[in-house]
């Protein structure tokens, strides 16, 4: 590690609500590039936190993600069971050529063509939560269900499963609190890749127009092994409903609790799409820090000498908050004139799927808004219960009235 940094600890808190977590906004005020020790893991590691420091970082061929497989580093778990192996610890361009295979299916044109789809699925089950009568959890009638549904037909996942597909979410997206846990979630991610396989040979031999068709396809023609299938499906089918239920929680739970935002929405539907964007720069989505990188070669950040071989996290999270990019960071501004935020990361591994979880949120805003206009918490704003020991935040439930 370079000379003259002090080395801090960073313990990520559980903070219900929205609140920005008070050690990540103290980095990005006074130290941008840290030096930081975790909870758990070994040795040091730098913490990037400036938006274009942030996105230099993972844009840069110097940092890698290969690098960091199998390598003890300081995260914010105690057990680690990686998902996205194939994906995650890859870098271009054996990551372009796994991405590039999903990547069709999540293209603008087919995205949009799933919008009257969307719209009708929200619809469904706002007829669901009415009927449930006030007060009733917007969260098990809408939220949770409809990302559910999307990508469960954009992959091609039955209908009988997907009950199971979101609690495998919910129980490998949690932190493992024993070794119990850990060999459980280590059963979990087996008998995921089993079902995946499983199906894509169903595929084989009866094609469909689904992720888990193209998938197939691609793996007969060479372009991807089996090990990398498993783990681009996998990931995919778990993030598409998971990252999007919580976000989109969020995002709500702001909507209803900050003075007159719905109100505004409501009056003016022709600022969904930029609510939707100003609100995904906004809401903290992950807690901490997510998969580092390793400098491969000395780099000066910041007039901060990173040597090859040191150990860097970024957070999205913090350069979205960036006062720099984004005056007062700390306010959902509906007239934000740009709002580049980098909530679906950037470089090479940007999301796959961030146009069909836009395409959700706005359509989810719109259906709700147009059907639902007085809308609101049926609780204090301090009753509703929130995840904890969790990597991505979100509201267990949001009661509301109508």
């Amino acid at each position: 590690m370079s000379d003259g940094c002090p080395l801090r600890s960073y313990d990520p808190p559980n903070i219900s609500g929205v609140g920005f977590d008070p050690d990540l906004a103290e980095f990005l005020r006074e130290e941008p590039v840290a030096r930081i020790r975790m909870r758990f893991g070994e040795g040091e590691a730098w913490l990037v936190t400036r938006y274009e420091d942030v996105k230099f970082v993972t844009s840069d061929p110097r940092f890698s993600r290969a690098a960091i497989a199998g390598r003890p580093f300081p995260r914010m778990t105690k057990h680690v069971i990686p998902l996205d192996r194939a994906v995650s610890y890859s870098d271009p361009p054996e990551h372009a050529r796994i991405r590039r295979v999903a990547a069709k299916v999540f293209a603008q044109r087919n995205v949009e063509r799933l919008r009257v789809r969307a719209e009708q699925v929200v619809a469904e089950r706002v007829d669901a939560l009415v009927a449930a009568g006030r007060p009733a959890d917007l969260v098990e009638h809408v939220v949770a269900p409809f990302p559910m549904t999307m990508i469960g037909e954009v992959v091609g996942i039955p209908v009988a499963d997907r009950s199971w597909l979101m609690w495998c979410a919910e129980t490998l997206f949690s932190m493992a609190r024993n070794e119990a846990e850990v060999a459980r979630n280590g059963r979990i991610k087996d008998e995921l890749y089993e079902y995946f396989q499983k199906l894509v040979a169903r595929r084989r031999a009866w094609p469909r127009d689904d992720l888990v068709t193209v998938l197939a396809d691609a793996r007969d023609r060479g372009e991807i092994g089996d090990e990398e299938l498993g783990a681009l499906v996998v990931l995919v089918s778990l993030n598409g409903w998971h990252a999007v239920r919580y976000n989109s929680s969020s995002m709500l739970y702001v909507l209803l609790t900050e003075a007159g935002l719905w109100e505004r929405l409501v009056a003016e539907p022709g600022l969904i799409p930029n609510a939707v964007e100003e609100l995904l720069r906004f809401v903290p989505h992950k807690r901490g820090v997510g998969q580092p990188r390793v400098a491969t070669e000395d780099v000066v950040i910041r007039g901060v000498r990173i040597r090859a071989g040191d150990v860097v996290h970024i957070s999205y999270v913090a350069a979205n908050w960036d006062a720099e990019v984004f005056p007062h960071p700390e306010r959902v501004d509906l007239d934000r004139a740009e709002v580049p935020h980098l909530a679906f990361g950037h470089g090479p591994h940007y999301c796959v799927g961030p146009l069909l979880a836009r395409m959700e949120a706005q359509v989810l805003l719109g259906v709700l808004l147009d059907r639902l206009p007085r809308l609101r918490l049926a609780v204090s704003p301090d009753e509703v219960r929130w995840r904890r020991d969790v990597m991505i935040r979100g509201p267990v439930d949001l009661p509301v009235a109508w």
